[in-house]
C-alpha cells in the first residue's frame, strides 16, 4: 500500500467543501455549459421544427427538461459544498427555493468565509487555478448582467405602461362617442 493517500474531491459530489472562488467558478462552469447547450438549441430548434414530424419538438422539450433538472442538481450540489466549507449542513441549500430568500442565499454563499481549519466536512480545499480564473469572470458578469437586464426591462415596462394607457384611453374615447 501507498502511504500518499489520495482524495476523491470531485466538484460533482456533494461531500467535501468548496471555498467561495469555487462555489463561483463551478458555477460559472454550469453557466457556461448551459449557455453553450442554449445556442445548439437555439440553432437546432428551428432545423428541426420545419420537418414534417412534430416530434423532434418534444425530444428538445425532453432534453430541455433534463438539462434543466441536471442544472438544478448541480447548483444544489455547489451550495452543500459551500455549506460544508462554513460548517453548516446541506440542508441549508433548500434555501434556494424560496423566492427572494435564494438571492440572499446566494449572496451569503458567495461572500461569507469558510472555515480556514478541518471542520465536520472535512479539511478546506485548495482552489484551483482555473476555478479563481472562472470565480473572478463569475464576479464581473453577474451584475453587469443584472444591470444589463435592468437597463433593459425598464424601458420595455415603461413602454408597455405607455401603449396600456394609450389604448386604454382610446377604449375610453369610443365608448363616450
Amino acid at each position: 500500500m501507498s502511504s500518499h493517500l489520495q482524495t476523491n474531491d470531485s466538484g460533482f459530489s456533494a461531500s467535501g467543501r468548496f471555498g467561495r472562488l469555487s462555489y463561483l467558478g463551478w458555477n460559472m462552469l454550469l453557466v457556461v455549459f448551459v449557455f453553450i447547450l442554449g445556442i445548439i438549441a437555439a440553432f437546432l430548434v428551428p432545423a428541426f421544427s420545419s420537418s414534417s414530424t412534430g416530434s423532434s419538438l418534444y425530444v428538445f422539450g425532453g432534453l430541455f427538461i433534463i438539462v434543466y433538472i441536471a442544472m438544478i442538481y448541480f447548483s444544489f450540489i455547489f451550495s452543500i459544498r459551500r455549506l460544508h466549507d462554513r460548517n453548516q449542513t446541506g440542508w441549508l441549500s433548500l434555501l434556494a427555493l424560496l423566492p427572494l430568500i435564494n438571492l440572499f442565499f446566494f449572496i451569503y454563499l458567495s461572500c461569507a468565509k469558510g472555515d480556514e481549519t478541518a471542520n465536520n466536512y472535512g479539511s478546506p480545499r485548495i482552489t484551483q487555478g482555473w476555478e479563481k480564473v472562472l470565480g473572478w469572470i463569475y464576479i464581473v458578469i453577474f451584475p453587469l448582467s443584472i444591470l444589463a437586464i435592468a437597463a433593459t426591462a425598464i424601458p420595455a415596462y415603461q413602454n408597455y405602461i405607455q401603449k396600456s394607457q394609450q389604448i386604454q384611453m382610446e377604449q375610453m374615447n369610443r365608448y363616450t362617442e
